[in-house]
């Protein structure tokens, strides 16, 4: 068959598209004897998100031989939610037989109205298959110990039963696979048998008895982390037994444009030459060659303007130098000697690393020994060696690297057109794929014993950015329409931050600052107001905290229900949830506001006895909020035309006589008074003896403001005013202002929805440089990977969030 890396890398497009025993049978027991490839998906939406935003495995299903298999697997996403085992294998007609498997119970509770399928619904008696069809395909079914077992391939389906047999490849998957990551693989025999690899080395042989690895997927990059192990002797992967890895240097003589090398390391190459000759019956070296290789521990095959050349990498030059039988007559370039050769015997002294390929000439950049055919070829070298456009000195490489061990036994690098050559090479199609952001990929080997670790890395790149500079850094597209802006969230396990929002379907989705969805939850309604977080156990994980207009919900980390969560409510919700955490101790209060009425909860969801307000007389037409001045605390809001001033448990405070108009923005705690505005435009303001000042803002009725203790921000019309600093905007459809402080810095914010551009500004009015930006919502503002650089997060397309980078 066709090289199976192919099927493994289709397989991870497919989400992108739309009776007790003593001994548990296990779902992995039930993968069919005859398999190509496993997956373990660990998270069926987190994977979806990742691939729908990732732009190299979008564009590979451009290749035909992924629509067969995404049709097939995008269908099983319908059937389950839980942790899943897929298996794929090539029939024997040629085409593709796909099995999932999974546990029942799980899915079949938590199937409810929103699925795409009843699973109860196609359920079989056990041990029997039912046929049934989706999504125009037909699929048979069959129940065994509470696994499901579904196939497109009837005969699979009905010989589906659980072994008792030891397959150690099955065994050491499920052991070493991670359920944290999105998605782990299990690949048997030829998964690293593709050109780019092979062509040198491999000749057909079989490179190891089966791979496995962890996938994690963001819009920026694929990563791939796992073992490949060779139990039989004569894997190829095995020519590097007994041998340590060494560091990978070549890159620093290879020029920037190079499409792609493959680098080799040893520490001895004895060892290596007598693994070669045992793997392909080689004839056994000569003297020669091992007193020239004793000198070098690193070779590599480079290719770049559709060339190539070879590198050595020497540990003593000089006697690297005397070892190799160099004509003394040499051509001078730029201060370093181009020499002519015969590479014949030096290539054959380490084929098959290196196949026999006509190289001429010799050039020597410090320790790297670079042959080539051409001279022109050593002169390109030559200049990019001297002016630092190395891989080596690269921002692309250097980024993909990081992904990397330092020291490795095998590392194949590619650049765009690599990466394009490799996808062109599993395929029949020929087609260019748009990756010219992947400027570096990479497949790394790290020799241990009779296993190799491995490590992959599909990275994007971007140009350095200069100061001041905003660059989109991703556009996360999610499954429907926005309803709520994007909102940022403190992530405990990392101390960085994640990303709140909720669609048109009432999901709310939480957010990974790379664009990795972590999960989505389906609600009964509309969030309303912010999400809270609190440490409801005192352990500093925190838990969100939110209401919609019937019910009260704390979840935890992984969009769990906490405690006694959700509370449920006959009568709606009228205002966002007020979270108060009076001494600063987690001892939370959540207020619950109910036209004129006030409920106060604890953090467990019980009712708070000691709280005593009964009912306002109109209803509640602002948030509760608590202020603290001067070590009392205040609850305040306003209904009708009356504030209240409550205390603790509810009793009046302060007694405010005076009617006020309030209009619609918020009570803020502004110069340590209550503060507000009217519709005709007064600023309004109490003090903590209940006296009440009003100045006149000459504004009109559907202003806006906003403040924190000491600044406060007026939007007007078009005409922003903060502290006493004005600015005129573009007459537009604004969102009310925000402020937010970050790092002793005062930021103001406002969106203007009809031209979709949002402007942010300092305390003195004056737009941070590149301002305005695209935004079709309010923006949340922030330090959200704890480097140098702010992040704006907005919501762009209508099912979509931006995050900008500010330098």
């Amino acid at each position: 068959m066709k090289h199976i890396c192919v099927i493994c890398i289709i397989a991870l497009l497919f989400s992108s598209c739309n009776n007790s025993k003593t001994t548990l049978t296990q779902p992995s027991q039930l993968l069919p004897q005859q398999f190509d490839v496993v997956l373990k998906i660990n998270s069926f939406e987190s994977l979806e998100n990742g691939l729908k935003n990732n732009n190299l495995i979008q564009q590979l299903s451009d290749y035909s031989p992924t629509k067969d298999l995404t049709a097939k697997i995008s269908s099983f996403q319908k059937l389950s939610s839980d942790t899943s085992l897929i298996s794929i294998s090539k029939s024997k007609n040629d085409s593709l037989d796909v099995c999932l498997i999974f546990r029942i119970a799980e899915s079949v509770a938590e199937n409810n109205e929103t699925s795409h399928i009843k699973l109860d619904s196609v359920i079989p008696k056990t041990n029997a298959v039912k046929s049934f069809e989706l999504d125009e395909q037909i699929f048979h079914i069959k129940i065994l110990d509470s696994i499901c077992f579904v196939s497109n391939n009837k005969d699979l389906t009905i010989k589906a039963r659980p072994t008792s047999d030891k397959r150690p490849e099955i065994e050491a998957f499920m052991r070493l696979s991670n359920p944290d990551k999105m998605i782990s693989v299990l690949a048997k025999n030829d998964f690293f048998n593709v050109p780019i690899i092979n062509n040198d080395i491999f000749g057909g042989q079989q490179f190891s008895d089966y791979s496995i690895f962890d996938a994690e997927i963001s819009q920026n990059a694929i990563i791939l982390n796992g073992i490949t192990r060779g139990q039989d002797s004569l894997s190829t992967i095995n020519i590097f037994k007994d041998l340590r890895p060494q560091q990978n240097n070549v890159a620093n003589a290879i020029p920037n444009s190079s499409t792609h090398f493959k680098s080799y390391t040893f520490d001895d190459f004895d060892i290596l030459k007598a693994n070669l000759n045992r793997q392909f019956l080689l004839d056994s070296m000569t003297n020669n060659c091992s007193a020239v290789f004793q000198t070098i521990n690193e070779i590599a095959k480079v290719t770049f303007d559709e060339q190539s050349s070879v590198i050595f990498k020497s540990i003593d030059p000089i006697a690297t130098k005397e070892l190799i039988d160099i004509n003394a007559n040499a051509v001078e370039f730029r201060g370093f000697s181009i020499y002519a050769l015969d590479f014949t015997t030096l290539s054959n002294c380490i084929y098959p690393l290196i196949t026999q390929i006509e190289l001429n000439h010799l050039t020597i950049l410090d320790n790297y020994f670079v042959f080539a055919q051409n001279q022109s070829v050593l002169e390109t070298y030559i200049s990019n060696y001297l002016n630092g456009s190395v891989l080596g000195e690269s921002d692309h490489f250097s980024n993909m690297m990081t992904n990397m061990s330092d020291e490795s036994s095998l590392l194949v690098y590619m650049n765009s057109d690599g990466l394009n050559t490799l996808t062109n090479s599993l395929n029949t199609d020929d087609i260019k794929l748009d990756i010219s952001e992947y400027k570096s990929s990479a497949i790394q080997f790290v020799y241990d014993s009779d296993y190799a670790h491995i490590n992959t890395a599909f990275t994007t790149h971007k140009r350095n950015r200069n100061k001041n500079n905003v660059t989109e850094e991703l556009d996360i597209k999610l499954d429907s329409e926005l309803i709520t802006p994007p909102q940022l969230v403190r992530n405990h396990r990392t101390n960085q931050m994640d990303i709140l929002t909720q669609d048109i379907n009432n999901n709310l989705y939480l957010i990974s600052n790379t664009g990795k969805v972590f999960w989505k939850k389906q609600l009964d309604g509309k969030i309303m107001g912010e999400v809270h977080q609190i440490d409801t156990y005192k352990n500093g994980r925190l838990q969100l905290v939110f209401n919609t207009p019937k019910r009260l919900y704390v979840l935890d980390r992984n969009g769990k229900d906490v405690n006694a969560f959700p509370l449920q409510f006959n009568d709606e919700i009228t205002q966002p949830i007020s979270v108060f955490d009076y001494d600063k101790k987690k001892n939370y209060r959540l207020m619950v506001t109910q036209g004129k009425s006030v409920l106060m909860y604890d953090k467990n969801g019980k009712t708070v006895s000691g709280f005593k307000y009964s009912s306002a007389k109109n209803s509640i037409s602002s948030q509760p909020k608590h202020f603290r001045i001067e070590r009392k605390d205040y609850i305040v809001f306003s209904e009708g035309n009356r504030i209240e001033i409550l205390d603790r448990v509810g009793k009046t405070r302060i007694n405010v006589q005076e009617n006020i108009s309030f209009s619609d923005n918020e009570i803020y705690l502004y110069q340590n008074k209550f503060t507000t505005t009217s519709t005709n435009g007064e600023l309004i303001q109490i003090n903590s003896k209940g006296t009440k000042s009003s100045k006149n803002l000459q504004v009109n009725s559907d202003h806006k403001i906003t403040t924190t203790s000491k600044t406060l921000v007026v939007l007007n019309d078009n005409n922003l005013t903060i502290k006493s600093n004005n600015v005129a905007l573009d007459f537009g459809v604004y969102t009310s202002p925000k402020i937010f402080y970050i790092n002793d810095k005062i930021y103001v914010t406002v969106t203007d929805l009809q031209s979709k551009k949002a402007y942010l500004f300092d305390s003195q009015a004056k737009s941070i440089a590149n301002f305005p930006v695209y935004a079709n919502s309010e923006i949340e503002l922030g330090n959200i990977d704890n480097d140098k650089a702010l992040e704006v997060i907005t919501k762009g397309d209508d099912n979509a969030i931006i995050v900008y980078e500010l330098n």
